[in-house]
């Protein structure tokens, strides 16, 4: 098929690859320009080098404008698809190709529609995630599912461990719902809107530790920020201390969160929970930290005497 792109980041360059592969005629690539944001800094191979690489056409905006609208309709392509792509696109464009446009989220939709959802998932404590491609729409990631492939949660994975899992999906995904949608042999399933479930970009706050937080979602925290996410940190006289290994502590101890408590196993044991006092809440056992200089350290060498508070 005669197919536009709308991608940015690893997620629009294994679409773009996905649909090169498959033999598709890519007529028109729309990316965005490098970013500075954390977040969008990693897993950020290059859509518009990969399009110039294999003579295709490509566009680099924010949003789309009446040039892209125009390069559009030239270009005349049966579908668009996207991906990872950040900003709104209006019906004029979404609607422009016969066959609309087909996106590729990466989540299993009506759930974590919107932006992040492996590192909303994984702090959420869901046993699966994945990758839809639906139909757009007017409503963000809210069309009707044409294929969605599911991987399952490990007790110990960390968003890193997801997204490899994950965009190992989008190839597989794209091809067979392009395929889908060129027989006709396929049955659109519309979303339940009651099940649906919409979350907001990252921004660094977001990793920032409340130490009321049960430990088993600190944990989860620490493992949907790993490296080379921004980490999940907490302060501690005064310096930003990003918590880089952790896990759930055997004993359960009492009092204040955020207290500097006691060794246990490879670490040292914050209180955590907003009911601490009472004694019956698990820790969360601190195991690595990186500090302000980018020196990475056991916390068992860092927290060398015990008493004071993380995060105050």
């Amino acid at each position: 098929m005669r197919v536009a792109m709308f991608g940015y980041q690893t997620w629009g360059h294994r679409t773009l690859r996905a649909l090169l592969d498959a033999g598709h005629e890519v007529v028109l690539v729309v990316t965005h320009p490098k970013s500075d944001h954390a977040y969008e800094k990693i897993w950020s191979d290059s859509v518009a080098e990969l399009a110039a690489e294999n003579g295709v056409p490509v566009i680099e905006r924010n949003r789309p404008d009446d040039e892209v609208a125009a390069r559009l309709k030239e270009a005349e392509p049966e579908i668009i698809v996207a991906n990872n792509w950040r900003t709104w696109l209006p019906p004029e464009i979404f609607n422009l190709p016969p066959r609309g446009t087909l996106n590729v989220h990466d989540s299993l939709l009506p759930a974590y529609a919107g932006f992040s959802p492996l590192i909303w998932a994984l702090i959420n404590g869901e046993k699966e995630v994945g990758v839809t491609a639906h139909m757009m729409n007017e409503e963000l990631d809210a069309g009707d599912i044409i294929l969605q492939r599911a991987v399952e949660v490990g007790p110990r994975d960390t968003v890193t461990d997801l997204f490899h899992r994950t965009v190992d999906l989008i190839a597989p995904v794209v091809t067979e719902a392009l395929a889908k949608l060129e027989s006709g042999d396929y049955e659109p399933m519309p979303q339940d809107r009651s099940k649906a479930s919409f979350f907001h970009k990252r921004s660094i706050e977001d990793s920032r530790i409340d130490w009321t937080w049960p430990a088993e979602d600190i944990d989860r925290l620490v493992r949907a920020q790993s490296d080379p996410y921004p980490n999940a940190f907490t302060t501690h006289k005064g310096q930003t201390i990003r918590v880089i290994k952790a896990s759930v502590s055997k004993g359960r101890y009492g009092g204040t969160p955020g207290r500097i408590f006691i060794p246990e196993g490879k670490g040292v044991v914050i209180v955590a929970g907003a009911d601490a006092r009472f004694g019956k809440n698990h820790g969360l056992v601190v195991e690595r930290v990186r500090l302000e200089d980018g020196t990475e350290m056991a916390a068992t060498e860092y927290f060398k005497t015990m008493g004071g508070y993380l995060g105050r």
